[in-house]
């Protein structure tokens, strides 16, 4: 076993910040050669654990707080200020304020943000989106907004309810989608603080829902805004077990799992263009590493709540879901037109020239036309997910 004194002694004479080394715990599986000595800052009391981690230059741990970190991925100039975090990934100048408890399955990309006390597991924040305190959003996938200062929002106190009285996690919420929303170019979302939504959910770009307002519906139409009333009180027979919407779970589910295999090749084919100081080939993997591990998570909450419905009178979801457990697993190996796909990275290739390979500022530049080609290329992922429910619960062919 390595001494940890030694090993803390290596990391500061590389150049990582540990003021008080005696206070900070490493252990022995880290990967040295992981850390870089680059303006890395190590405040008193963090403990940093796990062969997978890996901290970028210009990273910042508990400036607030003590933070933990386990199998964690950072990117340049990401800052976790206090908290726990597990098995996620944060690109270039994600922040985490102090209190953050982020689990596995979640990814921050560039520059979004959570401030203090909030919860995420399975979270996937596109580039800019911003969390206020006091929030728990495990199972969401959020988009929108076009930079620092046009960017989704949650208000503070909000709620992602993700868990049903009937004991299942089949509640994955989109707000906005995949296909529109990695290309940087559609409106914000807003949810009002002290709010909250009941997944599977899904929200069109340009929603603002107001403070307080718990959604229950599903909102397809853009730009609308949402004012929640007072709730109607009642009080009626609740049998155990039953899915008066069952259709709509599984239809929701579906199209998340679309979202998430369309995420995966974007990742593999377009971000993997952009491997190098900014985005290193191990924090890539670790993007990768994490859609896969949303897929399987998904597959599985997906076939504990239809095993449930065809248990509650529906039996025909059980005698389907094999058939469409193998559409979907094989979803992730699903990479799409692949037409459209190589025009759109050639457009993409031709552009990160001009940009010196910054990842954001070429998105950003996509024009229109292509950026529309781009979104049509993932949206048949996504169609790819929702034909295969139809083919199987209705059990027809094709």
């Amino acid at each position: 076993m390595k001494s940890e004194n030694t090993f803390i002694r290596n990391l500061v004479s590389k150049g990582v910040q540990i003021p008080h080394p005696s206070a900070v715990e490493i252990g022995p599986e880290v990967d040295p050669d992981r850390i870089s000595g680059e303006g890395v800052v190590v405040h008193s009391g963090c403990k940093i654990f796990g062969p997978r981690t890996l901290i970028g230059p210009g990273v910042e741990l508990g400036r607030e707080t003590p933070v933990t970190i386990e199998n964690c991925r950072l990117g340049k100039g990401v800052k976790l200020h206090g908290g726990y975090f597990r098995q996620a990934v944060f690109l270039e100048g994600a922040t985490c304020a102090s209190g953050a408890h982020v689990r596995e399955g979640t990814v921050l990309e560039e520059h979004a943000s959570i401030a203090h006390t909030v919860g995420l597991k399975q979270t996937i924040l596109f580039p800019f989106v911003t969390l206020g305190s006091l929030i728990n959003f495990c199972d969401c996938l959020m988009a929108g907004g076009t930079g620092p200062r046009d960017h989704s929002e949650v208000g503070s106190s909000y709620i992602h309810f993700n868990f049903t009285p009937n004991q299942d996690k089949a509640t994955p919420s989109l707000i906005g989608d995949v296909p529109r929303g990695v290309m940087l170019n559609q409106r914000p979302i807003f949810l009002g603080g002290q709010g909250g939504m009941v997944g599977p959910l899904r929200l069109n770009y340009g929603t603002t829902v107001a403070a307080g307002t718990i959604l229950r519906k599903d909102e397809a139409r853009p730009n609308r805004l949402i004012i929640g009333g007072a709730g109607q009180g009642g009080n009626i027979e609740a049998p155990v077990g039953r899915y008066p919407a069952a259709e709509r779970i599984l239809r929701n589910n579906l199209v998340y799992i679309g979202n998430i295999a369309a995420l995966r090749q974007w990742y593999r084919h377009v971000r993997s263009m952009f491997v190098g100081p900014h985005l290193p080939q191990t924090l890539h993997e670790g993007l990768l590493e994490m859609t896969d591990l949303v897929l399987a998570e998904r597959i599985r909450r997906l076939k504990e709540v239809v095993t449930k419905i065809a248990a509650g009178g529906n039996p025909a979801y059980g005698e389907r879901w094999p058939l469409l457990e193998v559409g979907l697993r094989s979803l992730s190996a699903y990479e799409g037109d692949e037409r459209r796909r190589e025009s759109f990275q050639e457009c993409i290739h031709s552009l990160a020239s001009t940009t010196g390979h910054d990842y954001i500022k070429t998105i950003q530049s996509v024009k229109t036309t292509d950026a529309e080609a781009g979104t049509a290329w993932l949206q048949g992922i996504v169609d790819r997910a929702a034909s295969i429910g139809t083919a199987t619960v209705d059990g027809s062919s094709g």
